[in-house]
């Protein structure tokens, strides 16, 4: 769980700070590498969900 908190949190700050490079440089790739950090952790959310639930299937009762 500390994990998936770790990498929510740099996923987070990624993403601010190239809005912010955008906003301050005007430079439209700053903007797309923001959009695929936004992709990628959308990603890695379903991927650690999917996890949490295939852990709670497989877990002895």
């Amino acid at each position: 769980m500390l994990l998936a908190r770790i990498v929510a949190t740099l996923l987070l700050l990624g993403i601010g700070v190239s809005l912010i490079q955008w906003m301050l440089t005007g430079q439209s790739h700053y903007r797309v590498r923001a959009w695929n950090i936004f992709r990628i952790s959308v990603v890695t959310a379903f991927v650690i969900l999917a996890l949490f639930a295939l852990e709670r299937i497989l877990a002895p009762a």
